[in-house]
């Protein structure tokens, strides 16, 4: 417990620092941690098929994946946006977990009442288009029904999954079973596939203080972290996304989706980087971001990769 005590001590004292030079970096454009912009742009050296590494007798909830909330929220202007990357480029960049919105007029992905100009078939045959590119890579997808015909959405969707590339059983799959496929995960009315633990309560999304939704985000990836640890099979999710929009505070300060990832995104690259000297291998589950820049995704995926970051702390 001292031991423990004494880690998070010494992460505090780092905080400002770490920060600063946080800020430094993406400023001069060394470091992406928040993205706002529509071009995906990665480094020459960067492997794609980053899940090719992983054990194939992992369960895929002993993992941390990087996710999107609200995944194809690409148009409505700043009330609705919540990403910057279209579908391939973001599984390109390394998310792996796509949180879908999906109506009942046509199996349109929605946001509020915003179309994102895209239906869940074109969803799934662009990531088949990718699984077929990088065979081992698994991509986790969770339908939510959205619209006035939502009751509708599960056996829609049900018509139109493609089960030679699917994992709709309830059970908890090793990596090496589901390599090259879209694992399905279930929450509430959508029954198909693993089932989903989410940390945030309900209100959770609503911000009108960045210091408090912080504070949430990491009682929720500590409380996945520490149930991973001690041997739950759960499979977690934690967002750290959130909007004001809906609240007076937070529409007075204008805490848009994008706005509150500005602020929070490099408060949770800190935070994952600080949780890598506490463990040299901590996983989380599910991580579900709004406009995630390259280098917190990467972060996500390994916390303990050596950076440009680490060696430049070590200079201070």
């Amino acid at each position: 417990m001292n031991g423990q005590i004494a880690c998070q001590s010494n992460c505090l004292r780092r905080v400002n620092c770490k920060l600063k030079l946080l800020f430094h970096l993406k400023s001069s454009g060394q470091l992406q941690i928040f993205n706002d912009q529509k071009t995906l742009i990665l480094p020459d050296s960067y492997n794609i098929g980053w899940m090719a590494t992983l054990d194939d007798n992992k369960l895929i909830s002993e993992i941390t994946i990087p996710g999107t909330h609200d995944a194809l929220a690409l148009h409505g202007g700043p009330l609705a946006k919540c990403q910057a990357w279209s579908l391939m480029d973001q599984l390109k960049a390394g998310i792996r977990y796509f949180d879908l919105r999906v109506s009942g007029e046509g199996l349109k992905i929605k946001h509020g009442i915003f179309d994102q100009n895209i239906t869940f078939p074109e969803v799934q045959n662009t990531i088949k288009i990718f699984l077929s590119a990088y065979p081992t890579e698994i991509v986790l997808v969770r339908v939510k029904p959205v619209s006035s015909l939502k009751k509708k959405v599960p056996d829609l969707v049900e018509n139109k999954i493609n089960k030679a590339i699917s994992w709709v059983d309830s059970s908890m799959p090793r990596i090496g079973q589901v390599r090259g496929k879209i694992v399905y995960v279930q929450k509430n009315n959508f029954k198909l596939g693993v089932p989903l633990t989410e940390t945030d309560e309900k209100g959770d999304y609503r911000v009108t203080n960045v210091e408090k939704k912080m504070k949430k985000i990491r009682e929720h990836l500590d409380r996945a972290k520490e149930s991973l640890k001690n041997g739950s099979r759960s499979l977690f999710m934690s967002y750290s996304s959130g909007t004001g929009i809906g609240t007076i505070v937070g529409l007075l300060k204008w805490l848009t989706p994008k706005r509150v990832a500005e602020k929070i995104n490099p408060l949770l690259y800190n935070y994952l980087q600080c949780a890598s000297n506490e463990n040299p291998k901590p996983y989380f589950g599910i991580i579900a971001m709004d406009f995630p820049g390259f280098d917190l995704i990467q972060m996500v995926i390994d916390p303990t990769t050596e950076s440009e970051t680490n060696n430049l702390e070590t200079a201070l």
